[in-house]
């Protein structure tokens, strides 16, 4: 397998301008992806995800850099490199929505790239990998239930 770059296109049904904002804020990031943040969507911003395991209380923080925030159509970050340092091609991951209106919804072509920028052995290349195709499969879903939550609310009557 060539491990280079994880790619999706879903459908969501919502305006590009409602993907954006589920993926780049906050108080939705934590709705789709199961993380806590406080970041600015803008280019060089810098942040920090937080996993909390309900089970065992473990928690799990990754830095992240946003690269590009173009609303309403692209939404990028590097991530998964070491605390102090500073993102770029060789030591982080670049993740990318690109949103396309699609009718009534959004395309969203999504890719993850740079594991083998990173110089990781076979075995760990192989382990990151799968880890974030499983995690990218089960995320995305939950991107496009948030989205649709978000749209329900904002049609129902106040």
């Amino acid at each position: 397998m060539e491990y280079g770059s994880i790619e999706r296109e879903l459908h969501i049904d919502a305006s590009p301008e409602v993907v954006f904002e589920v993926l780049s804020t906050p108080e939705h990031i934590r709705d789709w992806w199961s993380a806590e943040t406080a970041f600015e969507p803008a280019a060089g911003a810098t942040g920090s995800l937080t996993w909390t395991d309900q089970d065992t209380g473990r928690r799990e923080t990754a830095p992240f850099t946003v690269v590009r925030a173009d609303p309403p159509r692209t939404f990028s970050f590097r991530w998964t490199y070491d605390e102090g340092e500073t993102a770029g091609p060789g030591n982080s991951l670049l993740v990318t929505f690109e949103l396309v209106p699609a009718g009534e919804g959004t395309l969203v072509r999504f890719r993850e790239t740079g594991y083998r920028e990173r110089g990781w052995e076979a075995a760990v290349l192989e382990a990151y990998y799968n880890d974030h195709r499983q995690g990218w499969d089960f995320y995305l879903a939950r991107l496009a239930a948030s989205a649709a939550r978000l749209v329900a609310a904002r049609r129902a009557p106040r």
